[in-house]
């Protein structure tokens, strides 16, 4: 059996925080990209789009992208998405930000769905985290 490999990322772009790491790489056959649940704060730790769940869902994506990225991954390669939105928010300004950014890719990946009380903060309207595959 090959050796395997685990690599935390906290890439340049995305907000360091000692309590989780951005994205997770395992490497053996093929190489898996876990992208811990991304918030709508910008690499400095702004909120970007308070109030705005639009907004929001656009920079978690662009977080969720940076990570991917700094993994040697793109979108195309997402095989599973999580998405916690928060309770009585809604869905449409988020999904119509999603179709922007994922466009007509082929191929979408698994998602859940959950509806919640509650993010980490109380601005926080959306989260998603992500896993992708990279056949190598």
């Amino acid at each position: 059996m090959g050796r395997r490999l685990v690599q935390h990322i906290n890439p340049e772009g995305l907000t360091k925080n000692p309590a989780f790491s951005q994205a997770v790489v395992v490497t053996g056959p093929a190489k898996t990209i876990y992208v811990g649940g991304q918030d709508a704060v910008d690499g400095s730790g702004n909120i970007v789009g308070e109030g705005d769940i639009g907004r929001q869902t656009e920079q978690v994506l662009k977080n969720i992208q940076t990570a991917l990225e700094a993994a040697g991954a793109d979108l195309a390669d997402v095989v599973k998405w999580n998405v916690y939105v928060v309770e009585g928010q809604p869905l449409q300004p988020g999904f119509e930000a999603f179709q922007k950014v994922w466009g007509k890719r082929p191929n979408p990946p698994a998602i859940t769905a959950a509806i919640v009380t509650g993010l980490a903060r109380p601005e926080f309207l959306v989260e998603m985290d992500a896993i992708a595959v990279v056949v190598e």
